[in-house]
């Protein structure tokens, strides 16, 4: 069984959105690491202040090629644990030969599946902003409380906004619009086990759209999984009762990765 995570952060985050699912894994012996995505490896602070300006280039293809070298890196094959475009990054991972396991949770979707009217409008404010394909954009607070993290606590949301979200290039929403770089080989058979989870009020990433994904993957002889947490928003990592979902994802991707030759 790999005791080796790799975290993989989403779009409008940094690596120290883990820092709370590091801890825990930690402590149940795991080495854990959590790369930024290239450019993004740097305080919130100086991210808020001074986004790298190669930042706005970055594609889908480039932060998996970034990933990929990664873990090669490593020892052993680590299981793969992602949030939103991180669960995309894990998929397209595990479908290179690479990884114990997966998590994807609340993945924006590989090309083939239906984006839902409610996760498209989320996404509109980087789809319609002007040249937003070549530049880096800031998600707004009403966006954040909306639509991302529309499940903590009023009193919270504020506080987390300045303390997780930071600029993240347009260019990776409109790979995912036109499907560049982020298809997938759903029937291949040798990828690693792999879990999806969903948030039953996630607006960014509909449970459906995770349920399409589960779907496709199913028509692989590979394990997959799909996991429902109800009441749960695009945020469920950090949100109120982050443990049981860190706690399922753990347990779930090790029973599977011990499984693997």
């Amino acid at each position: 069984m790999s005791k080796t995570i790799m975290l993989i952060h989403g779009a409008w985050l940094t690596p120290a959105g883990w820092e709370p699912f590091k801890t825990r894994f930690e402590t149940q012996g795991y080495k854990v690491i959590a790369p930024a995505w290239p450019y993004d490896d740097r305080p919130v602070a100086e991210l808020k202040r001074s986004p790298h300006p190669e930042l706005k280039n970055l594609t889908v293809a480039k932060i998996v090629d970034h990933y990929a070298t990664k873990v090669r890196e490593l020892p052993e094959p680590p299981i793969i644990i992602g949030h939103s475009f991180g669960g995309l990054f894990t998929q397209l991972l595990l479908d290179r030969g690479l990884g114990a396991a997966g998590v994807a949770i609340d993945p924006a979707a590989p090309r083939g599946v239906i984006v839902g009217p409610t996760a498209l409008i989320s996404a509109l404010p980087v789809l319609l902003a002007w040249n937003g394909w070549n530049r880096v954009l800031t998600m707004s607070f009403e966006g954040f409380s909306k639509n991302f993290a529309n499940g903590l606590p009023e009193g919270e949301k504020r506080a987390a906004y300045e303390r997780q979200i930071v600029p993240t290039p347009g260019r990776v929403y409109f790979d995912g619009a036109i499907g560049i770089g982020t298809g997938v080989n759903w029937k291949n058979p040798t990828r690693a086990p792999l879990l999806l989870i969903a948030g039953e009020k996630d607006r960014t990433v509909t449970p459906g759209m995770v349920e399409a994904t589960y779907r496709k993957h199913s028509t692989s002889p590979a394990v997959t999984a799909f996991k429902l947490f109800p009441g749960r928003s695009h945020f469920l990592c950090a949100e109120p009762g982050w443990e049981e979902v860190a706690d399922y994802a753990i347990t779930w991707a090790s029973q599977h990765a011990s499984t693997r030759n």
